[in-house]
């Protein structure tokens, strides 16, 4: 889990993102936004670009999560989710450590469907008394942190064991009617280009809170992938036997994971091997 706080923010006037930084149309917009995100090698480079542009339509509050360890009852260890976000510590830290997102009313949404949809349908359900007591509680929270209007995206998966979201708010709230209306002309820029933010971060590394594999233990795994057997491992590495082993022993305690095949399978799911260093 990566999480990016900002100490200052950006809140922008929507109606200048096309003059502000961007030349042309939206099309031309977008076109820009896609050679820079496909062109930065680092994930917060990334995560901080997007901020930025979300801050110009006027989100300055931004969080994005994933996870490929999604079941039928749990999203998987935190520590193997990649969240980012620029949200202040007072509310990011009790949303995450106490699990509050796992009852929150647009991540149910986010886990049942793809696409856009406005916080003012949650709004709109609490009223009419639609919303289970566990959302409500954590809508409450969130209107205590000062959030009130947002648009959450659901990203499309390819896997049953993976989801991702992200949602847009800012700070001081901005009302339903202002977010709707920014959305109403640039929502579907916006779906665009936070389906490309997605598609690029789950293809890079996931900077997971668990200690990072070594080069030696990165390469035993790369090779056991490939079909190798420990024997010839040692031969390709120069190693004795002994000395493969234990780095595929240490690799399964940086992952969490019992065997060398469930270490192989994770690592490549965080992208953590076979990766291209500049």
């Amino acid at each position: 889990m990566l999480e990016g706080f900002d100490d200052q923010f950006s809140t922008g006037n929507p109606s200048e993102l096309l003059t502000d930084g961007f030349t042309g149309g939206e099309s031309a917009t977008l076109l820009e936004y896609i050679e820079r995100v496909t062109s930065l090698p680092e994930m917060q480079q990334v995560w901080e670009y997007h901020k930025s542009v979300m801050g110009r339509f006027g989100f300055n509050r931004v969080l994005y999560g994933f996870t490929r360890f999604r079941t039928e009852h749990s999203l998987g260890d935190p520590q193997d989710m990649l969240i980012l976000t620029n949200h202040d510590r007072s509310y990011i830290r009790p949303f995450l450590d106490d699990r509050l997102y796992l009852s929150a009313p647009m991540t149910l949404w986010a886990l049942s469907n793809v696409g856009a949809s406005s916080w003012r349908e949650t709004e709109r359900r609490l009223r009419n008394g639609e919303l289970p007591a566990s959302a409500q509680k954590i809508w409450s929270f969130n209107k205590r942190q000062g959030f009130l209007a947002g648009y959450t995206i659901s990203f499309r998966a390819n896997s049953a064991r993976a989801k991702g979201a992200l949602s847009l708010t800012s700070v001081p709230a901005l009302s339903f009617d202002e977010v709707d209306e920014i959305w109403e002309k640039y929502g579907r820029l916006i779906e665009a280009m936070s389906n490309v933010l997605h598609l690029r971060l789950i293809s890079l590394p996931n900077p997971s809170q668990r200690r990072s594999l070594t080069s030696r233990q990165r390469e035993a795994l790369e090779w056991v992938g490939d079909g190798k057997t420990t024997a010839e491992i040692a031969a390709i590495m120069g190693l004795t036997s002994a000395t493969v082993e234990k780095h595929l022993r240490l690799a399964r305690d940086v992952l969490g994971v019992a065997t060398t095949a469930q270490a192989v399978l994770k690592a490549s799911f965080l992208n953590q091997i076979f990766i291209v260093k500049d």
